[in-house]
């Protein structure tokens, strides 16, 4: 226990030490919730409005804050797997310049060492992604704020799991790198990817069905759902008290997956979080495994 805390320890600090890794990863959610704000806030606002039925209108700041809602849950859903490859970077570099070979001569198991890695990299996204779930709080908070604390308590947990399963996703994959060049070409594909596969970027519902059903194994999905129903619940609970038929709302959650379905099958929330905490044991089981029966370089 005492080796796996000094190497998550150690771990830790060289993150953090590296001032450039560390600021790229911090600065990224921020950045992308300049961007989904200007770009893409009146894009979301156009939607809502068509969406309602003739004769029905909404105040500003409730349009305002099923537009922040969407925005957030967006920005968190990618932010909290892309930059898990970010801070797992170590993993790779300690191959590369070979400190991973004194590393395995010691006397330290190959299981305590990944799992090192991995509680490294855990808790410094975490660190991470606390800080941006502020920020898109605060900015929720200017625009139109209908979140309760309970959904703010769900969202901190959506952030856990979505980080601990990025981690695991990044460490299956930074397993089999060996170089920065590697790194830097998963990294960008990830960036540039991921956001459209989870429904980040654009609404699952407006995929062709052949690919919905393709996307709807994919366990990312399930986390973007979650972050984006506790985002949003508070603003379509007012929706309902002003009067919006039932059905209006829900035809709203379909068209940006809060309700997801599995061939039809409507997927309820607590089957998300199983979905997407039995996914990342299962990950965190192979990754162990890979580290295990891998030979000592």
């Amino acid at each position: 226990m005492k080796q796996f805390r000094e190497l998550t320890r150690r771990n830790i600090i060289l993150f953090f030490k590296d001032k450039g890794m560390f600021f790229t990863s911090l600065i990224t959610p921020a950045i992308l919730l300049v961007l989904y704000a200007t770009f893409l806030g009146n894009i979301y606002k156009d939607s809502f409005l068509s969406s309602l039925p003739e004769g029905f209108t909404l105040a500003e700041d409730l349009i305002n804050g099923l537009v922040g809602g969407q925005l957030m849950s967006s920005i968190l859903a990618v932010s909290c797997v892309t930059v898990a490859f970010s801070s797992n970077m170590l993993m790779v570099q300690d191959k590369a310049n070979g400190t991973i070979k004194d590393l395995s001569i010691s006397p330290v198991k190959k299981s305590t060492l990944a799992l090192s890695y991995y509680f490294a990299t855990l808790i410094s996204t975490l660190i991470i992604c606390y800080v941006a779930l502020a920020i898109c709080l605060l900015y929720v908070s200017f625009i139109g704020w209908f979140i309760s604390f309970a959904d703010v308590m769900f969202l901190i947990l959506d952030v856990f799991l979505l980080v601990m399963f990025g981690t695991a996703l990044s460490s299956i994959i930074n397993f089999f790198l060996s170089s920065q060049g590697q790194i830097a070409a998963v990294g960008t594909i990830m960036s540039a990817g991921y956001g459209f596969i989870c429904g980040a970027y654009m609404p699952i519902s407006s995929f062709s069905s052949g690919l919905q059903k393709v996307v709807s194994f994919l366990p990312g999905t399930y986390g973007t759902s979650l972050v984006r129903n506790h985002s949003m619940n508070g603003a379509f609970r007012e929706m309902k008290s002003m009067g919006i038929p039932g059905n209006v709302v829900e035809m709203i959650r379909d068209s940006i997956d809060c309700n997801l379905y599995f061939f039809d099958n409507k997927i309820e929330v607590p089957a998300m979080y199983i979905i997407l905490t039995l996914t990342t044991v299962a990950f965190v089981c192979i990754y162990v495994a890979l580290n295990a029966l891998k030979r000592k370089p």
